[in-house]
């Protein structure tokens, strides 16, 4: 039996499709813990490329299982058009199921979503509109909809108009909408049980007996450590825990089934959305970095954004390592600092005029700015090394110079967004 949680360490963007991608050739289950649509994993590989928002990174697999946990926040439209997207690709009809205690995005949650960013304005958090946030608020202020729900018309009735007074009160006096009818709101789920019918079983009672069994199971993160909302970049987080601490309970499986946590780390920084970001660059040095990070440059795989890019932020992504409990490293996108002779590391921060290497609250963080350490670039193209030794020693200097800074392993080295773009240590 093993047990591997893949997470980033950043604040997403880190490269964990590709990753868990590669790793899932290994596993027999594949299982998505938290979030929901807000965030893309891009996948390269001969079928095409792919942005999976829904789905479970193991769907090219067909001898693998993949799992929509009861941590996940249950986009079912979303889930039939990547269905239907990987079917028109020719991608082999995956092996999908999907908690009956995982809660449904209700066609208000994105409304919600959308008007409280309107509301905002200028201090909107970079919302993906979603509605992530309404869906955890309604979660845990217990008015959500489980996949189990749909199955049963009386109870969603109830749940649906048990709920809807508040949301019609926001929408109404916050927002200036209309009000929701919950006969519109009945039908519409209805329809949507018909889609995920096929799909809904107990999957904490199948990873219970597969763990006994000794099958490897493969737990994928959504978003980073930085984006946590107890740990990171609060009050820029998302709505779920993407900690490899919460796979167990997003999954449904025993906290120590799990035997290793791969950290993803980028080999430079990128996010997308608002919120402190310390080493960011800017002007036509951030524009040259993203024009050639990734196969097609460093834009969101959700919202299509340009992403904020920056230097290698060696606190940060120590900080994400330990909240994660990383136990070994996948560091990504090497190749794409092959153009620069001179690559600056962020090694500290100085806030208020004194140097720190530890990871401050948001506060402290807004006032921070980069320590930067020079490092010797490679200027070639390294995108077909396959062996750490086909690796120039510059970059592979830079490399254990990461692994220094982190204080754990890298165990896999990305030279390219392919499959077997990939170098094991």
């Amino acid at each position: 039996m093993s047990v591997a949680a893949v997470v980033g360490a950043n604040w997403g963007d880190e490269g964990k499709g590709r990753i868990t991608d590669f790793l899932a050739a290994r596993s027999d289950f594949v299982v998505r813990f938290q979030g929901g649509a807000n965030a893309g994993h891009t996948v390269i590989n001969d079928f095409g490329k792919f942005a999976l928002h829904m789905l479970p990174s193991g769907v090219f697999y067909p001898d693998v299982v993949n799992v929509l946990g009861p941590g996940v926040a249950l986009n079912i439209r979303n889930f039939a058009d990547e269905m239907e997207m990987l079917a028109s690709c020719g991608v082999p009809t995956p092996y999908v199921i999907v908690s009956e205690r995982a809660q449904v995005v209700a066609p208000y949650h994105p409304m919600l979503d959308a008007c409280e960013e309107e509301r905002l304005g200028a201090a909107q958090f970079g919302s993906t509109k979603a509605g992530i946030a309404p869906f955890y608020a309604d979660k845990y202020a217990k008015t959500g909809i489980q996949a189990g729900d749909l199955l049963e018309p009386a109870r969603l009735r109830a749940r649906i108009e048990a709920g809807l007074a508040a949301r019609n009160t926001l929408l109404e006096h916050l927002y200036g909408k209309p009000p929701l009818a919950s006969e519109d709101l009945v039908h519409a789920l209805c329809a949507q049980a018909e889609i995920i019918r096929p799909y809904v079983c107990d999957t904490t009672a199948l990873l219970q007996n597969a763990l006994r069994s000794g099958k490897s199971v493969l737990l994928e993160g959504q978003l980073g450590a930085l984006r946590d909302p107890d740990h990171g970049i609060y009050p820029f987080s998302t709505s779920s825990s993407p900690l490899a601490g919460f796979a167990s309970v997003g999954a449904g499986i025993p906290p120590y089934a799990i035997t290793s946590v791969v950290a993803v780390v980028k080999a430079y920084s990128t996010c997308v959305g608002a919120g402190p970001f310390v080493s960011e660059l800017s002007g036509q040095e951030a524009e040259t970095l993203r024009a050639r990070g990734g196969d097609a440059g460093e834009y969101g795989a959700t919202t299509g954004r340009p992403r904020r890019v920056g230097w290698f932020d060696a606190v940060a992504s120590r900080y994400g390592c330990q909240v994660q409990g990383a136990t070994e490293v996948a560091l990504t996108a090497l190749d794409v600092l092959g153009y620069i002779d001179e690559i600056p590391v962020c090694v500290a921060y100085d806030v208020d005029g004194q140097v720190t290497s530890r990871f401050p609250t948001t506060a402290r963080l807004e006032r921070a700015t980069p320590v930067l350490e020079p490092f010797k670039g490679w200027l070639c193209d390294i995108s077909g090394a396959r062996e750490w030794s086909d690796l120039p020693p510059e970059a592979r200097d830079y490399v254990l110079r990461v692994e220094d800074l982190l204080r754990v392993h890298v165990k896999w080295v990305s030279v390219g967004p392919a499959r077997q773009s990939m170098i094991e240590r």
